[in-house]
């Protein structure tokens, strides 16, 4: 069957690089794809936010399962217009979606379902949230725009007149749109920040193997937020106590907490959780596969993922056990275009991909690219992050030597990306077998106070 994915970067690129590989699929399409997507992909100049046009694609090409992946057009309801239309699509309805399209709803839902989450508020007027600032005895704080920002609305505040001067920007001067309409202030939460993304069609669960990415711009956690400047997985610091607390108190929490408030939901649950010492703690969630995290996972996943993708628009997910993964670490180095994550650089061209990717076990993704016009086309700088270089090693110091031999063979204007990528795993001891996360499985959770159902990987 044919496969259409929605959307041009990063995670949309490892999404089409590991569905073509599927034996069920005979051609996969991508709208609108970029250089890299062309290479395992038949690329179609539609946007992801072209909803009609997209539903229009879908049926012209009598493709076999839709594969959304940002969540511009899920919160658009992309998905719910494909299923009227009689499709098979992988991705939350609107209504799921919300769950990432405004902070203020999420953060209201975690407190209805008494999920562990950090302590907040929600403001809709500058001046309240100025006042309140004002008033706060403890710092940092962290300030949220409600809306989808792209991966930079979320920024870490150490006084109030720094934080203040972040609310007019937001919610007078508009630096991000309607997304900063609305913002949320919570506290600033000690720990390590973790990633854990499930597959679920709304009755089942399909852990995924946790990932680690890295927010900040700079070395060390320096700098501000981005939409993530590498990755790496399995994460060391994830025990399996804390992984069951994770999936009891947040994953099945978060499902029964869909149901009753009849959020349809068959896609990918992103969980991003900061484990602190008196357990995990939900951040934020997202509505579809993270980027640069599906480019590890991707990697990692020995199964056939399209099995997955099917049930799940199915309904039929609890049919399947987990997925077998690569025992191997995969390290995720994102390159970055000079000037970001505020305006950059566009339209340089990229030296040195054929030489990156004959780094043994790297492959390379496109993120931000796209092709020159002419008879002998370039490959072209098209984004802030550019490109994810991911590697597989024994361990995590070969896989860190081989993405970065590779990135360094890489050239454009102004290109830079985090030297420090995994570093912090190298000061920690491993986990011991008895007490290292569980990999990926599958539960069922028709009853929240049901023992769960944990068959493991294959």
């Amino acid at each position: 069957m044919k496969v259409l994915v929605v959307g041009s970067g990063g995670r949309e690129h490892a999404l089409c690089w590991k569905i073509r590989s599927s034996p069920l699929v005979s051609e996969v399409l991508c709208a609108p794809g970029n250089a890299g997507t062309a290479s395992v992909a038949r690329n179609l100049p539609v946007k992801a936010s072209d909803i009609p046009g997209l539903v229009e694609l879908a049926r012209r090409e009598a493709v076999g399962l839709v594969v959304i992946g940002p969540e511009e057009p899920l919160c658009l309801g992309l998905a719910d217009k494909l299923r009227a239309a009689g499709l098979l699509v992988f991705g939350p309805d609107a209504s799921g979606a919300r769950l990432e399209g405004s902070k203020v709803f999420a953060k209201e839902f975690l407190t209805r379902h008494r999920i562990p989450a950090a302590q907040s508020r929600r403001f809709d007027r500058s001046g309240t949230a100025k006042s309140y600032l004002e008033a706060c005895s403890q710092w940092p704080q962290v300030i949220k725009a409600s809306g989808l920002a792209g991966g930079k609305g979320v920024t870490i505040v150490r006084s109030a007149r720094e934080g203040c001067t972040l609310i007019d920007a937001l919610m007078e001067e508009r630096t991000l749109g309607e997304a900063g309409v609305e913002v949320v202030i919570e506290e600033f939460l000690v720990g390590e920040e973790v990633s854990v993304l499930a597959i679920t069609d709304g009755e089942a669960l399909l852990i995924l193997d946790p990932v680690m990415d890295h927010k900040q711009v700079g070395d060390g956690d320096s700098g501000p937020n981005t939409g993530g400047m590498g990755v790496c997985s399995p994460v060391t610091v994830l025990s399996r106590r804390m992984m069951r607390q994770i999936e009891q108190h947040v994953l099945v929490a978060t499902l029964h907490g869909m149901r009753l408030e009849e959020l349809s939901f068959r896609g990918l649950l992103f969980v991003g959780l900061m484990l602190t010492e008196s357990g995990p703690r939900v951040l934020e969630y997202n509505c579809r596969f993270g980027d640069p995290e599906a480019q590890a996972l991707m990697r990692r996943m020995r199964s056939d993922l399209v099995p997955y993708l099917i049930a799940t628009a199915q309904g039929k997910l609890g049919e399947l056990e987990g997925p077998e993964w690569d025992s191997r670490v995969c390290v995720g180095v994102v390159g970055a275009a000079e000037g970001y994550p505020g305006s950059v650089r566009r339209g340089d061209p990229i030296h040195g991909l054929a030489q990156a990717e004959a780094v043994p076990d790297v492959v390379v993704f496109h993120s931000g690219t796209r092709f020159s016009r002419g008879l002998e086309p370039e490959v072209l700088t098209d984004g802030g992050r550019v490109l994810c270089v991911t590697s597989l090693g024994k361990d995590l110091t070969e896989a860190r030597e081989l993405a970065y031999t590779a990135f360094d063979k890489l050239q454009w204007e102004g290109r830079f990306c985090r030297r420090d990528i995994g570093l912090r795993h190298l000061t920690r001891p491993a986990q011991t077998s008895a007490d290292a996360a569980p990999g990926a499985s599958a539960t069922r959770t028709e009853d929240p106070e049901r023992p769960l159902r944990r068959p493991g990987p294959r």
